[in-house]
């Protein structure tokens, strides 16, 4: 990692000029970014799911703002859940599409524009694009995970950071501290001597009593499988065999084929998070999705009252924003 250090100095430079020198276009609505400081699953995608469920219980509509990962539309795109392929919109906006609009372009204040004109929206939740500074943002929440904190600190290449951690706390508004573990201390630590707040939350599995007593096969392709494993056995079932894949990836037919016959010859079911089953849904077949259980996830806040004060929060700044015109 050493070696890299010369190449992380000159990215995180360019990254921390970006987001404090850029032109962020305003909307004409709040804006709410779930973001995280490194590259790698935090979480954020339940966590944006949970705020817009508030949202909607304080008699606002929501809609969400992403990038897509692998999302091939040239235009702003409003997501179909029914029709969409993951391959075509990326596999997070198909699972926010079953809760809010859904706009997919790299141009979020043309996705912005698309959902308060076509789609009725008057609060906007972006997942991810804290870093991308190409909107204002009213409220800026990064979510880290305890189990794996900031990595070993550097800014990428040479790390997991997309930017240095002052950089990027000067534009957050509050931190959120994801499950268990002691590796995001130091950055809570941190955060909260810039006087930031801290929130805590964990995820749920839902409908437990669906995997208890059962033995899979479960496989996962997101940021740190190893958390979806962990998940399983929270829910009482038995992870007899695990398979890692990279985050986001597009299962091949002799994939999906060799899991299906290792489960089958072990006696095993097969089970996946969410996120793999939306990738999954329009290119395996109606068999293999058939045997498929999926283990979805709730974001749980220790504090009851947090989301609707992130919300509270970011209508203020909102509010503040008009009145300075």
């Amino acid at each position: 990692m050493l070696a890299l250090s010369p190449l992380s100095a000159i990215y995180a430079l360019i990254a921390g000029r970006r987001m404090r020198k850029a032109v962020r276009e305003k909307v004409e609505a709040p804006v709410l970014c779930v973001g995280n400081f490194t590259v790698g699953g935090t979480g954020k995608t339940p966590v944006a799911i949970a705020l817009a469920k508030q949202a909607r219980r304080m008699q606002l509509q929501p809609g969400f703002l992403s990038r897509g990962h692998g999302g091939s539309f040239a235009q702003p795109h409003v997501v179909d859940p029914h029709h969409d392929a993951a391959k075509h919109v990326g596999d997070e906006p198909l699972l926010l599409a079953e809760h809010a609009p859904v706009a997919v372009t790299p141009n979020r204040a043309a996705g912005a524009r698309l959902l308060l004109e076509k789609h009725g929206c008057d609060f906007l939740i972006m997942d991810d694009g804290f870093q991308s500074a190409r909107i204002h943002i009213d409220y800026a929440l990064v979510v880290v995970d305890a189990r794996y904190g900031i990595g070993n600190g550097r800014v990428i290449p040479g790390g997991p950071l997309r930017a240095n951690i002052v950089d990027q706390l000067v534009f957050t508004d509050g931190l959120l501290k994801m499950g268990e573990g002691t590796a995001a201390d130091a950055v809570v630590r941190q955060a909260a001597r810039a006087g930031r707040p801290i929130f805590e939350a964990h995820t749920c599995p839902s409908a437990k009593q669906r995997f208890a007593g059962k033995r899979f096969l479960a496989f996962a392709g997101i940021g740190h499988p190893e958390k979806f494993f962990d998940t399983v056995r929270e829910a009482g079932g038995e992870v007899a065999l695990a398979r890692p894949f990279p985050d986001h990836h597009f299962y091949a037919d002799d994939e999906l084929a060799e899991l299906a016959a290792t489960a089958s010859r072990a006696g095993l079911g097969l089970v996946t998070t969410a996120k793999d089953a939306a990738r999954l849904r329009q290119g395996a077949s109606p068999d293999f999705l058939g045997r498929l259980d999926v283990l979805a996830i709730d974001t749980v806040f220790e504090l009851d009252h947090v989301p609707e004060r992130i919300i509270n929060e970011t209508l203020d700044a909102w509010r503040q924003r008009r009145l300075r015109g």
